[in-house]
């Protein structure tokens, strides 16, 4: 029986690590130009062999939150990224994203408490 757990433990582990290494090529792949569209939770689950409720029960058992939680985060650091490091204008990095801008303002300032203008703003002098 502790084999099981164990094993359980292990792939839990595993496909917590893969999620996050996905999330971190698909952002580079949108900020790339090579993917025009962020793909959904359940494209990811598949692309991980894995079933949407089996991704989601594991990234929130080994996590703590629902996987779009930390979907939302590493878009959030990767706008940030993007307005500290480039001069695109705020409209340029929300297509990037895949966001339209006045969504984008919103989303942002759910995660930072500032738009995308006050951020940069505020982190560039």
């Amino acid at each position: 029986m502790k084999n099981i757990a164990g094993n359980s433990l292990k792939r839990g582990k595993e496909i917590t690590n893969d999620y996050f290494a996905f999330l971190d090529n698909h952002l580079n792949d949108i900020v790339e130009g090579r993917v025009t569209k962020m793909m959904e939770l359940n494209q990811i689950a598949s692309a991980l062999f894995v079933s949407h409720t089996h991704l989601t029960d594991t990234i929130q058992q080994t996590m703590g939150h629902h996987p779009c939680h930390f979907y939302d985060l590493k878009i959030a650091e990767q706008a940030k990224k993007m307005l500290l490091t480039t001069t695109h204008s705020i409209a340029d990095i929300a297509n990037t994203l895949t966001y339209d801008p006045s969504n984008f303002s919103k989303f942002f300032k759910k995660f930072t408490g500032q738009t995308p203008g006050e951020f940069r703003k505020q982190h560039k002098k």
